[in-house]
């Protein structure tokens, strides 16, 4: 424990559990000098926390005779949602997550009524959620760390990279933000290297440490957002522009960011997007539920006539 706001914590669950310490105990215990304890003692009774202390050379602490911190209370609805996370937890690709996930849920299930610990075991043991990181991609829960940290505070960081082609640098980046995509972990933000956007995946990260160098991150960044959109944007294959004739949250349930770029124009929403299999990409058009129009590349047009004489074909060969 290095956090006071932790170590303070962790004086008020000593005493809870064992009633009565003395002062240079409880200081041993939390790793703190006696009077850096007796600092933590003032911030438990300025929050409220009923403590008296027995003076002399075998003097301690204690709460006073009958308190007992209130039990958590959650509703089916927040205890649907806590254990689901706990599951999802699991699935992150941290190396370290379980032990963690096993200890929040030993503390919770201390103070939950019994009602709500079959409801939260029950939870436990029948959802699965598949988070699985992508193969060969390991964790790295000290990068994780290192820049979910840095980002929060806004702070500069000196990092190597490897990147898909095997290629290594050593770049400054401010961290923005951080997310779980396609099952690996990404951070995305202002490459000092490049002078751009970039998103860089965790595994491929090999050392990286904070500088104390702040940076400002722009107003409502969306880490996730703004990944999808770069992925969006890589070119593969043949360009490809197509006017969906719906409107853009229509658009946006038929195609994800990753998907391609949505652009709300006259007559509906403009997709620009690229792709290596024409054919795929007619017969993820086929499957629309709304009207489009091709506007290119017209191989894109006989590719989706061929989909549709398929498709006939198939509907003529059925029933009578």
């Amino acid at each position: 424990m290095t956090q006071p706001t932790t170590r303070v914590l962790a004086v008020l669950e000593l005493l809870q559990s064992h009633g009565r310490m003395s002062g240079s105990e409880l200081a041993r215990r939390v790793g703190v000098d006696v009077r850096t304890l007796r600092r933590y003692i003032v911030m438990l009774e300025d929050l409220g926390i009923p403590l008296t202390a027995e003076r002399g050379r075998h003097g301690a602490y204690m709460l006073v005779a009958g308190y007992k911190l209130p039990p958590m209370m959650f509703t089916n609805d927040e205890a649907v949602a806590l254990s689901v996370g706990m599951v999802a937890v699991r699935g992150l690709g941290l190396a370290q997550a379980a032990p963690a996930v096993e200890s929040v849920q030993a503390k919770l299930a201390r103070v939950m009524p019994d009602s709500l610990k079959h409801q939260v075991g029950a939870i436990a043991d029948t959802v699965k959620v598949d988070l699985r990181p992508a193969a060969n991609t390991p964790a790295s829960n000290a990068a994780l760390m290192t820049l979910t940290r840095a980002a929060q505070a806004q702070q500069r960081v000196s990092m190597s990279y490897l990147s898909a082609a095997g290629a290594h640098t050593e770049r400054e980046f401010h961290p923005y933000g951080l997310a779980w995509w396609a099952g690996a972990w990404y951070t995305v933000g202002m490459c000092c290297l490049r002078h751009d956007l970039r998103s860089f995946r965790l595994d491929r990260i090999g050392a990286v440490s904070r500088l104390d160098r702040p940076f400002r991150r722009p107003p409502g960044f969306d880490a996730l957002d703004q990944l999808l959109r770069g992925i969006a944007t890589i070119p593969h294959g043949q360009p490809i522009e197509v006017l969906l004739r719906t409107d853009l949250p229509t658009a946006r349930r038929a195609f994800s960011l990753a998907f391609g770029l949505l652009e709300p124009v006259g007559g509906g929403v403009l997709l620009r997007t690229s792709a290596d299999d024409l054919g795929w990409f007619a017969r993820q058009l086929a499957s629309l539920s709304f009207d489009f129009e091709i506007r290119s590349p017209t191989k894109l047009c006989a590719e989706l006539a061929r989909c549709a004489k398929r498709l006939h074909a198939l509907a003529g060969s059925g029933g009578d």
